[in-house]
């Protein structure tokens, strides 16, 4: 997969971001500000480098794109306002059902991510006491998460582990949020790093999973006799 070069800069910033946060480095607010943007440009120069053909694909790599910067604008905004951060990444789990139920798709949805349900059922279980006012905008939050994580194994299986690691970074970010106690028994830096880990890598692999389906596709139809 020599086309999908750009995205090791996508790595490297990750990786410094994390790096940032093991050593507790102030730096690590830029660096996390720079991850989606990275990505962004990562996704859209492998596009313009000849591996996106059609309006069907051209529509994938927008709704990507687009549910890259609805996660850019939760990853700045989810600090300052909860509620507003936690809108714009239900943006972009909206977005990303759409690419993966849409131009993405290539398959049904795996059996076994009906497995995403009892996560998020077992999930409320223990946070529902400590969750007050918010049960109904994390609920719904929940769902589309689930949605998002589900409908990713339609794409391919890159994808499909990148819905399942966003699906886990969210999980472990709720924990924190609203457990009492848990950041006692997992302390940081390794909650945080556990926590951003899970998502650049989550992020990256559904950005990677729909190129590459999108790769495929051109494949297929580049080897597809013309028909006289």
């Amino acid at each position: 997969m020599r086309w999908g070069w750009p995205f090791w800069i996508y790595a490297a910033v990750a990786l410094a971001h994390l790096v940032c946060i093991s050593v507790d480095s102030p730096a690590s607010d830029l660096t996390k500000a720079l991850l989606m943007p990275t990505l962004l440009v990562s996704v859209l120069v492998v596009a313009a480098t000849g591996r996106v053909h059609g309006r069907r694909a051209w529509w994938a790599v927008g709704l990507l794109g687009l549910g890259i910067l609805a996660s850019f604008l939760g990853d700045v905004l989810l600090g300052p306002s909860f509620i507003v951060g936690l809108a714009c990444f239900a943006a972009a789990h909206v977005l990303y059902v759409v690419l993966f139920n849409g131009p993405a798709r290539a398959r049904p949805i795996a059996w076994r991510s009906l497995g995403y349900i009892a996560v998020l059922v077992a999930l409320l279980i223990v946070l529902w006491p400590h969750l007050g006012d918010l049960r109904p905008v994390l609920i719904g939050y929940g769902v589309l998460l689930v949605l998002s994580a589900m409908t990713a194994t339609r794409v391919n299986a890159i994808a499909a582990w990148g819905g399942g690691l966003f699906l886990a970074s969210d999980s472990l970010l709720a924990l924190r949020l609203f457990q009492p106690g848990f950041s006692i028994a997992f302390p940081d830096p390794w909650q945080d790093l556990a926590i951003m880990a899970l998502y650049c890598a989550g992020e990256g692999l559904i950005a990677l999973g729909v190129l590459r389906r999108l790769a495929v596709v051109r494949g297929a139809q580049n080897a597809t006799p013309a028909v006289r």
